[in-house]
C-alpha cells in the first residue's frame, strides 16, 4: 500500500495545479458507478451535486468527485471532469443519453496571492479536465491540486492522504484538501493535533507535545495569524475556509451507510484541526463505497469502519500540511520551512 486512496481498487485520482493562479484541482474517478454520500457540517460551504447524494434520492451512483480551489469560480471544474467522463462513454443513462455524475466542493483560495485576473472566464472547467486527464494510481501530495493556494491559521494548507486495511482485510482511504481556519499543530508547536494516529512517522514522527502552549484553550484561527503576520497578511476580513475532502472504502454499504460513514469521518476533521466546523469553514465530506467486499460483524463492523474512517481522515490533514512546499508571495510559511530543522 501506498497511503493513498488510490490504494482502494477501482479508483484514480488526479491532480490540475496553476501556480501563477496559485490555485488548482483535484478530481477523484471511479472505474464504474460507486456508492456515494456527503455530509456538511461547516457554516459556509460551496458545493455542486451535492443533494443528489442524500441517502432518499434516487441517483445510487457516481462517476467522480471534485475538489477544488477557486471558491465558487471553482464548481467550473467539476463541468471539466464530466465532459472528460462523457468522451470515456460514461454516465448515468437516460434513453440514449448519458449523464456522468460529479459532485463537487471547493475552498477558498482566492486573496493568496496568486493572479486571478482571467477575463471572460475562469481557468478551473479546464482544470477539471487536465485533473481528470491526469488520473491514475500515483499523485502528489501537498501543494497539488486543490491543495495549491490552500492555507491554515500560520501555516501553509495542502492536499493530504491517507489509508489503512483492517484485520478483516477491509480498506479504508481518505482524501483531503486543507484550508482550515483554524490550526492542524498544537499552538505554534510542530507537534499535530492528529498525533495519536500517525503511522510510520508519515507527519514527522514527532509525537505529543510534552506541554500544551497557555493558549492552547483558545482558538487560533486563520484570520488571528493573518492580522499578526510580519507582512500584515491577507485582509483581515477574509471569511472564506475551508477543509473538504472524501472517506472510501472497499466494503459494501449502502447509501444511508455511506452517509453515516460521513458523519463519523468527520470525527477526524475535529481531531486534526483546532477549531473545525465554524461559521467561517466549508467543511464537507463526501464518502464512497466501491462496494468490493462485504463488511463483516455486521453493526460492530461498520461502527469500527467509521472509527477507521476518522482516524484516517485525520492522519490524512496532517499530511497535507507536512508535505506543503513554499511559493512566492505566500502569507504563511510551511511546516517544513518552521520545523523541520
Amino acid at each position: 500500500m501506498n497511503n493513498l486512496i488510490t490504494d482502494i481498487d477501482g479508483l484514480k485520482v488526479g491532480n490540475a495545479t496553476d501556480l501563477t493562479l496559485k490555485s488548482g484541482t483535484t478530481a477523484l474517478l471511479c472505474d464504474r458507478p460507486m456508492i456515494a454520500s456527503c455530509m456538511i457540517l461547516g457554516g459556509a460551504p460551496g458545493t455542486r451535486d451535492t443533494d443528489l447524494l442524500s441517502p432518499e434520492q434516487s441517483v445510487q451512483h457516481i462517476d467522480g468527485l471534485v475538489l477544488s480551489g477557486g471558491s465558487a469560480y471553482g464548481l467550473d471544474a467539476a463541468g471539466g471532469v464530466q465532459a472528460w467522463l462523457r468522451e470515456q462513454g460514461r454516465g448515468f443513462a437516460i434513453g440514449p443519453v448519458r449523464v456522468p455524475i460529479v459532485s463537487s466542493a471547493i475552498l477558498f483560495d482566492l486573496i493568496n496571492g496568486g493572479d486571478k485576473s482571467w477575463s471572460r472566464q475562469s481557468p478551473y472547467w479546464e482544470l477539471g479536465w487536465e485533473a481528470a486527464e491526469a488520473a491514475a494510481q500515483d499523485f502528489s501530495l501537498g501543494s497539488h491540486g486543490a491543495g495549491t493556494g490552500a492555507f491554515t491559521a500560520g501555516l501553509k494548507g495542502g492536499l493530504g492522504s491517507a489509508s489503512m486495511q483492517t484485520d478483516d482485510g477491509i480498506r479504508i482511504g481518505a482524501l483531503v484538501a486543507v484550508n482550515a481556519v483554524g490550526r492542524a499543530t498544537m499552538g505554534e508547536t510542530p507537534h499535530f493535533w492528529a498525533a495519536p494516529f500517525e503511522k510510520n512517522a508519515e507527519f514527522g514522527g514527532l509525537g505529543h507535545a510534552k506541554e500544551l502552549p497557555e493558549d492552547i484553550a483558545i482558538p487560533y484561527t486563520k484570520l488571528d495569524a493573518m492580522r499578526n503576520a510580519p507582512t500584515g497578511g491577507l485582509p483581515t476580513g477574509l471569511g472564506g475556509n475551508t477543509t473538504i475532502g472524501i472517506i472510501a472504502t472497499d466494503a459494501k454499504l449502502t447509501k444511508p451507510e455511506a452517509k453515516r460513514l460521513a458523519i463519523m469521518a468527520h470525527t477526524g476533521f475535529a481531531r486534526a484541526l483546532w477549531p473545525s466546523h465554524s461559521p467561517m469553514d466549508g467543511d464537507l465530506i463526501f464518502a464512497l463505497s466501491t462496494g468490493s467486499k462485504d463488511l463483516p460483524n455486521g453493526d460492530d463492523g461498520f461502527g469500527m469502519l467509521g472509527a477507521h474512517g476518522a482516524a484516517t481522515m485525520a492522519r490524512a490533514i496532517a499530511r497535507g500540511v507536512y508535505e506543503a512546499t513554499p511559493a512566492p508571495e505566500d502569507p504563511f510559511p510551511t511546516w517544513r520551512a518552521m520545523f523541520s530543522s
